[in-house]
């Protein structure tokens, strides 16, 4: 929009003496009307609408299609502050549950952080909002921009990836093809095209004669790549794996046992051998219903993350409570305990342990949560919150966790580990027949936390073309099918057992054997165009210098 020139009342002008117009201000920005800020907001509201605990994931395109618009033809500055806006109102609800125990200033950190990642992307929008076929390229810049924040600092933190949102939509097959960057790909592709639809429309109501056609067949062009895009997802659903949990492979009967807490917040261990208890009763009372015919015989059993933290290796008594419930019912159950290391350490470890030996393999949490599980540089976050003084720092596993449990090929991830396409594809690919991810959500209450991470495994069973089961302490537990279908969804806070033979399967999909290839080659897109613009840029000021 043109600037708006500051102007007053000026007195007795006449011909012979015209007035002078008012000098413009100097030093402070032109007068804009908010319209780019609000529609940067209202693409940040739509994102937070299609994630779980709303569930109305069509909106999701509208997201990089209300950015896509914002950013068009501004600086790269003013780019940055829509994105940042984005990002702010997506993001501070999406991960209120973060500091619904520890207070806001965790919280309100973490979205901050989070989002000046879209802040960068508003300013690479914005940069390449100008070059031709600019929706492709706004499209690989949000899978850059995803790619980045899941990685760095410390690893990253992925939560909030447009893919996420597509648990059940017509863009969730593309998992298969592409993984989770493919899904967001698509649903910025989708949007990138509507706004460029909606632009070209635009135009050919402003634009006279050929100038009008011109503009109306963009628009066209436009706007049925944006039907297109998720047809495509549609149809990349025909060949894939369906809901059978048994086709695909020799199957084991798995039990996933729920065994409660007895309160949510950060205190749910204080009671550690009630826990203990309620997981090992839950059991029995399944080795019952076993014995009387009403349960299949189980190969092998599930307890989420922190069913026992208390060290089994160390207290004999929390042993011999496994080891009883192993016994009645008959097979090795996969405890999530919390084990003491040297050093004043911890390690997150999954526990196989069988009735008859005990403890055997172990996989050892890779991705601590810093902050969570660890804390980085402490004096300083000290400074901040005396809330990281109540962390004990977890070690950082280094096998990928792939265990023989009951004749199934389990892979095994803890609780945000499902988050992070590299741990998830390691144990694919070191022969997992179907996937497990242990859980504790109750430090997170009756949040959407659980429902968010939930959509995450639904996803990797389409990705993967697996069954993946969900063990939580206390929910959401779930089994799901390789087609991302629910066979079975716990509530929250309660005690629940599920029974299912489940196949253990083999097979590759596409985005199995193509890794990240698909995130790098798309990324490396939206990088290369951010450079054809910032090289003649730089070219052009230095120019400008030497003069």
């Amino acid at each position: 929009m043109p600037a708006v020139v500051a102007t007053g009342t000026v007195e007795s002008a006449t011909p012979s003496t015209p007035a002078e117009p008012a000098a413009p201000r100097r030093g402070l920005p032109p007068r804009r009307w908010p319209w780019r800020t609000g529609l940067a907001a209202a693409g940040g509201l739509a994102l937070y609408l299609a994630f779980p605990g709303h569930d109305l994931s069509a909106l999701a395109v509208l997201g990089p299609a209300a950015l896509a618009l914002a950013v068009r033809g501004e600086r790269v500055r003013s780019g940055a502050w829509l994105g940042l806006v984005l990002g702010l109102v997506f993001l501070l609800p999406l991960l209120s549950w973060t500091g619904i125990y520890v207070g806001a200033f965790p919280w309100l950190t973490l979205a901050v952080v989070e989002a000046l990642y879209f802040a960068l992307l508003g300013g690479a929008l914005a940069a390449t909002s100008r070059l031709p076929g600019w929706p492709l390229w706004a499209a690989a810049l949000w899978v850059g921009a995803e790619a980045l924040r899941g990685r760095w600092p410390l690893g990253g933190f992925p939560w909030g990836r447009l893919g996420f949102s597509q648990a059940d939509g017509p863009f969730t097959a593309l998992a298969a093809y592409g993984g989770v960057p493919l899904v967001s790909f698509a649903i910025a592709l989708t949007g990138t095209l509507l706004a460029a639809g909606l632009v070209g429309l635009h135009r050919a109501v402003r634009r006279p004669g050929t100038g009008r056609a011109r503009a109306r067949r963009g628009a066209a062009l436009a706007l049925v790549g944006a039907l297109a895009v998720p047809l495509v997802g549609l149809l990349a659903e025909l060949p894939l794996a369906g809901p059978s949990l048994t086709a695909g492979g020799p199957d084991r009967t798995v039990a996933v046992i729920q065994g409660n807490v007895p309160r949510a917040g950060l205190d749910f261990n204080a009671q550690r051998r009630a826990v203990l208890d309620n997981h090992a009763d839950q059991t029995l009372e399944l080795a019952a219903a076993v014995a009387r015919g009403e349960a299949a015989q189980p190969d092998l059993v599930v307890w989420p993350e922190n069913s026992s933290d208390i060290d089994p290796y160390i207290n004999a008594d929390a042993a011999r409570v496994i080891t009883r419930a192993a016994v009645a019912i008959d097979a090795p159950i996969l405890v999530g305990a919390v084990v003491q290391r040297p050093g004043n350490t911890v390690a997150n470890t999954g526990i196989v342990w069988d009735p008859v030996t005990g403890p055997g393999d172990t996989y050892v949490k890779r991705h601590p949560v810093p902050l969570a599980e660890y804390v980085p540089a402490r004096p300083f976050f000290r400074f901040f919150s005396p809330l990281v003084d109540r962390v004990t720092d977890f070690v950082h596993g280094t096998e990928v966790g792939v265990l023989d449990v009951g004749g199934a090929r389990v892979g095994d991830v803890i609780c945000f580990e499902v988050a992070y396409d590299g741990l998830v594809s390691d144990v694919v690919h070191a022969g997992a027949g179907m996937l497990v991810v242990q859980t504790n959500n109750a430090t997170f209450g009756y949040t959407d936390e659980s429902a968010q991470q939930l959509a995450m495994s639904r996803l990797r069973a389409v990705e993967y073309g697996r069954t993946v089961v969900v063990a939580a302490t206390s929910g959401i537990s779930a089994v799901v099918a390789p087609d991302g279908s629910l066979v079975h969804r716990s509530e929250l806070f309660t005690a629940d057992t599920f029974v299912e033979e489940i196949a253990q399967r083999d097979s590759s999909t596409v985005a199995e054997r193509l890794g990240a290839g698909p995130e790098w080659a798309l990324t490396a897109l939206g990088v290369g165009a951010v450079l054809v613009v910032a090289f003649p840029a730089l070219a052009r000021r230095r120019a400008d210098r030497a003069r």
